[in-house]
């Protein structure tokens, strides 16, 4: 939905300092402003470097930036001078949570470490998102999304057999850190009611890259060994893959013995059902070449969108393998919600958070650089003073 003013957010009332730049950290504020926190984004003279990641481009903003910075305000900042440090200090003086980036060290030559922020902010939520942490061997490294996946292992389970590990197309290391620090902001929120202290949370993408290792740490944790590059098969599940069609592919998510037998029964093949080859999903999987040709050899028959709803309806889990723009096109997409569009000419992915009573709203489209220099200053008490000359402003 578009906000018109009708539902205050779930974060109504909350001032957030985003001072992030790239993905992570930007796509935690925006979630928080998504849900109606009050987002000032702090950006450097330079401009948080996505805006330059293009094409495509609107105006001075390339898609990738658009993309994770809207509802926020906009500002620029030289943190480099004592002034500007000065208005970051200000700011934080009214807000409720900081977003930062910052290498390890960098606040701290600032002035503005985390003792610092805590003594002078105690009720401050301060999230830093970063590549490593602060601590341990690799502590105070930068992190890079694809760096990760390759670091923690995820590339090693992505790829085709006998191909070399893959890259995931997606940040998806980057995205879940992001979404991992707007939880951990809401639970220092949540504990903050009770204690009325502010606390440090960190979210490494080293961390979260490792916690998306599921199934395969707990397989190994069992002694199962090194899991190999199995292209769309699922290591633990049979079938649970990509599978030819007429003229497509389709995915099937088969998760049990029931789910199988009517897999069996739509494709016109129930004695496969039967068959003491695939009678559990143990069995299934160590006889995973046959059960492919079956299965394929039935499907060859079908067009994949035919077959796909057949077989849902019938209560097997399932999809074809679809492209960008037919999910764009899809009506449930649009029955979701799930594509914003603005009157300015914005377009963007809705939040996938769902509140019933207090929903996410989309009030305003991402912010030019610097683009909101005079309200802020206005409503922080800073448009005169020594602290006016601070603000960057637009070229």
């Amino acid at each position: 939905m578009t906000d018109k003013g009708a539902v205050a957010g779930a974060l109504d009332g909350l001032t957030v300092i985003d001072a992030s730049r790239v993905l992570g950290g930007p796509y935690c504020g925006q979630i928080l402003a998504d849900h109606g926190a009050r987002v000032i984004k702090i950006e450097p003279p330079q401009g948080d470097e996505t805006r330059h990641w293009g094409p495509p481009f609107h105006g001075d903003a390339a898609s990738y930036f658009i993309g994770l910075n809207r509802n926020k305000q906009g500002i620029a900042l030289d943190f480099s001078t004592q002034e500007g440090r000065d208005v970051l200090a200000a700011l934080l003086e009214r807000a409720d949570v900081f977003i930062e980036n910052f290498k390890t060290g960098t606040l701290e030559k600032w002035g503005l470490g985390r003792a610092e922020l805590q003594r002078r902010f105690p009720a401050l939520v301060h999230c830093r998102v970063s590549g490593f942490g602060e601590d341990g061997p690799y502590g105070g490294r930068p992190g890079y999304d694809a760096a990760i996946q390759a670091q923690v292992g995820l590339m090693s389970v992505n790829g085709e057999p006998g191909g070399k590990p893959t890259r995931m197309g997606i940040p998806v290391v980057d995205m879940v850190t992001g979404l991992n620090a707007a939880v951990g902001v809401l639970l220092a929120l949540q504990e903050r009611t009770k204690s009325g202290q502010g606390q440090f949370v960190e979210a490494a993408l080293y961390d979260c890259g490792v916690s998306l290792l599921h199934p395969h740490l707990p397989n190994y944790y069992l002694g199962g060994g090194l899991p190999k590059l199995a292209g769309n098969a699922h290591p633990n599940i049979t079938p649970y893959d990509t599978y030819a069609c007429k003229d497509g592919d389709l995915f099937l998510a088969v998760g049990n013995n029931g789910q199988f037998a009517k897999l069996c029964q739509s494709l016109g093949i129930p004695e496969a059902a039967a068959d003491p080859r695939y009678a559990t999903n143990a069995l299934r999987k160590e006889h995973r070449p046959e059960l492919r040709a079956l299965l394929e050899g039935a499907l060859s028959a079908w067009a994949v969108n035919e077959v796909a709803e057949r077989l849902v309806t019938s209560g097997v889990p399932c999809a074809p393998v679809r492209t960008i723009d037919q999910v764009v096109d899809d009506p449930h997409t649009h029955a979701r919600g799930m594509i914003v569009d603005l009157p300015d000419g914005y377009r963007g992915t809705a939040s996938p958070i769902k509140l019933e009573r207090t929903p996410a709203t989309y009030r305003r489209s991402p912010p030019s650089f610097a683009g909101d220099t005079d309200a802020v200053a206005q409503d922080f008490g800073l448009a005169d003073g020594d602290l006016a000359g601070a603000f960057i402003r637009k070229p």
